[in-house]
């Protein structure tokens, strides 16, 4: 990762352009051209530097339902069941932690509604039994990582 990547991950995480063309604006502003912007921004991605690009927002207050869950899942069938769970597109996160409850993953819905048939739809998939823990308090951090 030179110089460039480290500016164009900045900018990404906090200056991200809100204009039809982002990447062309960060282009502008680094002297780059729109497609080097995202060859970088791709091998980035292919790296694992990158896991996503996109908005984060107060799910609350656009009407969308959100939990965290967790399951125990046997250590042999670890990555089997996180690649299951990470295959949903409301999986906005996917992870292992230690302990019994070693996979842990956030999930959206529509409504309450959609998001028990989802949850449940990966149970079933994943071949896993799956607790909710919904936030109780909500805590607002801006983490921002420093690529310098």
């Amino acid at each position: 990762m030179d110089a460039t990547d480290k500016e164009i991950l900045r900018l990404i995480q906090g200056d991200f352009p809100l204009v039809r063309r982002p990447f062309a604006d960060i282009a502008d502003r680094l002297g780059l051209t729109e497609p080097e912007v995202l060859r970088r921004i791709g091998v980035l991605k292919d790296a694992g530097v990158i896991r996503r690009i996109g908005a984060v927002l107060d799910a609350k207050a656009v009407g969308i339902a959100t939990t965290l869950c967790a399951a125990r899942v046997e250590p042999d069938r670890i990555e089997r069941v996180a690649g299951v769970v990470s295959s949903f597109r409301r999986v906005t996160h996917n992870y292992q932690r230690n302990g019994q409850y070693n996979l842990w993953f956030t999930v959206w819905g529509d409504d309450e509604g959609d998001l028990d048939r989802t949850i449940r739809d990966i149970e079933l998939k994943a071949s896993i039994s799956v607790i909710r823990l919904p936030a109780v308090r909500t805590y607002k951090i801006r983490a921002v990582f420093d690529p310098a």
